[in-house]
């Protein structure tokens, strides 16, 4: 179990010295919190000081890793969503095709594979491009998103001499702005795949209407 104690006093002319030694707190789990009790104050500064008192709390959550698996911590945990569709190939591990945490959509990499079948459109890498990003479009629209709302590409590659023919039919799925792009050529994809392309991507934001 890990703890964490901060005391961050929001007190406007208030003695902390005088303070620290006579309130009691503790607090559970990975978090901060602040307060200064009413009842005390009224016996110790009442005479002295005539600015009433701040209270604030304020919870931050991390994972913590405890008896072997992981768990988040208490007062508040992240939003979470998988995503799945059976018009992208199915998640070939323990991973899920794309997750939605917050404003983003985090998609796992993508294969050139016809969802249908498993197997690759071709061992052509132009073609597995073609489909890859097909994939990924379709993930995207089970997620809510879009190629417009795309920031950031990882494109690996079996070979990077295949890196013109992979962003002549790249090009063909964006506009500007140009999501960021980041591109490796790594020693072996899975099922020998020729690429794969993981992104992250915004979710759309509701606007109210203007009365």
């Amino acid at each position: 179990m890990s703890w964490c104690v901060l005391k961050p006093f929001n007190v406007s002319l208030v003695k902390v010295g005088a303070v620290r030694n006579r309130i009691p707190f503790a607090i559970g789990g990975v978090g901060c919190a602040s307060f200064v009790a009413t009842g005390f104050w009224r016996h110790c500064c009442s005479n002295r000081i005539t600015t009433p008192p701040f209270a604030s709390l304020n919870t931050y959550t991390f994972p913590l890793f405890d008896g072997g698996q992981w768990s988040m911590s208490v007062l508040g945990v992240a939003k979470k969503e998988s995503v799945k569709t059976d018009k992208a190939p199915a998640a070939l591990g323990p991973y899920s095709q794309a997750i939605k945490s917050n404003n983003l959509v985090f998609v796992s990499g993508v294969l050139g594979l016809i969802p249908e079948t498993g197997k690759f459109v071709s061992q052509d890498v132009e073609d597995q491009t073609e489909q890859v990003l097909k994939n990924m479009g379709e993930i995207l629209k089970a997620s809510g998103s879009h190629f417009s709302l795309l920031v950031k590409t990882t494109i690996m590659v079996a070979d990077l001499k295949d890196f013109k023919k992979v962003n002549d039919i790249y090009a063909k799925y964006f506009s500007a702005p140009f999501p960021a792009r980041s591109t490796y050529q790594v020693a072996a994809l899975p099922l020998d795949a020729k690429i794969e392309i993981e992104c992250i991507a915004e979710l759309p934001q509701e606007v109210e209407p203007q009365p």
